[in-house]
């Protein structure tokens, strides 16, 4: 295996891909070693809300976990669910389901949380369910502004044999307002 580094986001700079294989390793939860191809494709987390694919680029997965409690945070934007304790560090969940206007419904004890890493934040992510790891050449990506302009949270579309799947832009979850409101809610409830 190589040991070049290669730069992914503020958690991973230097990463070896052999750390990449083992971050796979906790994500998924595997037993077993896995080859990582990074020169020629580009990998995905899959994940679905209702019937529908979605994923985010494996770079800014940390990992996946079962549902555990959400503890409400007041004053935060109407898109946060609350925070979670991950390891120590308190972690603001995401409703995704609002961010991506699809129906609510109750939390279930087979959902997950994705904790991912935006350019300002760690976040967790509620989900349906995560679904895997999704390889695709370079380039076979569509970008989502190709399709249908002004799509807001998505990135592109991946074709697979058995349907879509939608990359999401998770640095665009957040709006700039919500950002600095989630920012000092986190403030409040760390300080008081």
């Amino acid at each position: 295996m190589r040991t070049a580094t290669r730069s992914t986001g503020p958690n991973h700079v230097g990463e070896t891909d052999a750390s990449l294989s083992g971050r796979l390793l906790r994500v998924f939860g595997l037993q077993k070693s896995v080859k990582v191809i990074l020169e020629s494709s580009d990998q995905f987390v899959v994940f679905s809300l209702d019937e529908q694919r979605f994923a985010l680029p494996l770079p800014v997965v940390e990992r996946a976990l079962r549902m555990v409690e959400i503890t409400p945070l007041p004053k935060a934007p109407d898109i946060v669910a609350g925070v979670v304790n991950v390891q120590g560090r308190i972690v603001p969940v995401i409703d995704i389901r609002k961010r991506l206007s699809r129906p609510a419904r109750e939390i279930a004890l087979t959902d997950q949380l994705i904790i991912a890493q935006t350019s300002k934040r760690l976040v967790a992510l509620q989900v349906d369910s995560v679904g895997g790891l999704i390889e695709r050449p370079k380039g076979a990506v569509i970008d989502a502004a190709e399709i249908v302009p002004g799509t807001g949270y998505l990135e592109g579309v991946a074709k697979l044999e058995d349907g879509l799947v939608l990359i999401n832009d998770l640095e665009t979850f957040l709006s700039l307002e919500e950002e600095h409101s989630l920012r000092d809610a986190l403030g409040s409830a760390t300080n008081g």
